[in-house]
């Protein structure tokens, strides 16, 4: 039998997906993408996760897609099964919050799926690139969209056209990636990051990543009003008055996700 694409388990409240590709350096396809999105469904749908964390390997955290199964592929072929879309597209319909842990190269649409992510916790070894150019391509699963809005036009510019890739360093520098840390301790920092979320009132913890999502994609005065409305909700919600109530009292908080 085959090695299954993708392993999963859960610590605590978090849920973690592992690309489990590693000779082909976690290279995308749709078999993959397919598992990855069903597994992130499942967290997203299983009340005991708080939030989920999607890794790779060392030495790749997915070093692009499957260039061998697409390279005979016709402008037919990519259009009518909407290649990149489907499941694709569906894993930035994850309502809880997903960090992607990075080591080695996340190239292509690697890169793009780190993107798809709430945040990125790199190793001192990541390498982030978008090479699509030098195959006679462009980026398609956003990385003409995604990445000016992390990193601003003139870089964004510079790797596409360049295919330049860039280190870990230069990418939190540049607002791509949140945090670095040494590479022996991607996957340790990115759990502890997701526990610490996990154990925030899930609500709210999903009301502000759609606030902050709604920054991302629309007008200031759209987002301010979004982000009024989920502030008002949340006086709806039991861990809203736990919180409030613990705060006062100078105790700790007992959530109960609800």
């Amino acid at each position: 039998m085959s090695e299954p694409m993708i392993k999963t388990e859960i610590q605590g409240r978090v849920g973690l997906v592992t690309l489990n590709r590693a000779k082909v350096l976690n290279a995308l396809s749709n078999e993959l993408i397919d598992e990855v999105a069903q597994a992130m469904r499942d967290f997203d749908a299983n009340d005991d996760i708080g939030a989920i964390v999607l890794t790779g390997s060392e030495k790749a955290f997915a070093a692009g897609a499957d260039i061998a199964a697409m390279k005979d592929w016709s402008y037919a072929d990519v259009y009518k099964q909407d290649y990149l879309g489907h499941n694709w597209e569906s894993l930035r319909r994850i309502r809880k919050p997903v960090i992607a842990a990075v080591s080695g190269f996340a190239l292509g649409g690697g890169c793009e799926l780190a993107m798809q992510c709430d945040f990125i916790i790199a190793g001192e070894n990541a390498k982030f690139g978008q090479p699509e150019i030098k195959l006679g391509i462009i980026p398609g699963y956003g990385g003409t969209q995604r990445l000016p809005r992390a990193m601003g036009k003139a870089k964004a510019m510079d790797m596409i056209l360049t295919a330049r890739m860039i280190g870990a360093q230069e990418a939190e520098q540049a607002g791509l990636v949140a945090r670095v840390v040494p590479t022996e301790k991607v996957l340790e920092e990115a759990m502890a990051a997701a526990a610490v979320i996990a154990s925030m009132p899930l609500p709210a913890v999903m009301m502000a990543k759609e606030s902050i999502n709604r920054a991302y994609e629309s007008p200031l005065n759209e987002g301010l009003l979004f982000e009024r409305r989920n502030f008002h909700a949340l006086f709806s919600t039991h861990d809203q008055k736990e919180g409030m109530n613990a705060f006062v009292e100078k105790r700790e908080a007992k959530f109960r996700h609800e």
